[in-house]
């Protein structure tokens, strides 16, 4: 089971029974424990939103990508026409000044088309830069959260070998996850 808050619940009841043994290590390691846990469950969540995020922002990159393609498709048949039009213009008869008119009024509408199609291209890649941002963050939270549990692991085998040179490295293991949670969020 990977859930961070069930993770983060169990490794905080591991560090209240080490803390009855009245080792004043032992209980320091085990509230380290706790803190990482907590961290870890934190960013766990943090990183599950940002990649719901991202995906989010891809498939609404998708979307406004097929609307611009259906209207550039749109802009496509307006342009034949026009030119069909202006053919048929061209070639006289009795009918060509309604053609010529034709032709006229198929050329302004191409023009709100070509801005709508750009349009939806410019939402397009605004999305896609959003997922991008929401990508790196998940990245970022994934190390953040390694980082942690890592810290944890390492506070078990100080616990085990008690040993503060182990418990030390579970602190900076801890403030480097910290500081890359900033780093998700500030870069």
């Amino acid at each position: 089971m990977n859930d961070p808050a069930f993770s983060a619940h169990e490794h905080a009841e591991h560090a209240e029974h080490a803390a009855h043994a009245n080792d004043p290590f032992i209980s320091r390691v085990s509230i380290t424990i706790a803190v990482l846990a907590v961290l870890a469950a934190a960013v766990g969540s943090l990183e599950t939103i940002e990649a719901g995020a991202a995906i989010e922002s891809s498939s609404e990159a998708v979307l406004e990508q097929n609307k611009a393609s259906d209207i550039w498709g749109e802009y496509q048949a307006d342009s034949l026409k026009k030119h069909l039009y202006g053919i048929a213009a061209d070639a006289g008869g009795a009918n060509a000044a309604r053609y010529h008119k034709t032709s006229d009024e198929q050329k302004a509408t191409q023009t709100d088309v070509k801005k709508q199609a750009m349009e939806d291209e410019a939402t397009r890649d605004q999305k896609l830069a959003e997922g991008r941002i929401h990508e790196h963050r998940h990245h970022r939270l994934a190390v953040a959260a390694t980082l942690a549990e890592i810290g944890i692991a390492i506070c078990t085998v100080a616990i085990i070998t008690r040993r503060k040179s182990f418990w030390l490295g579970s602190l900076i293991l801890g403030l480097g996850g910290v500081i890359v949670l900033g780093y998700a969020y500030l870069v």
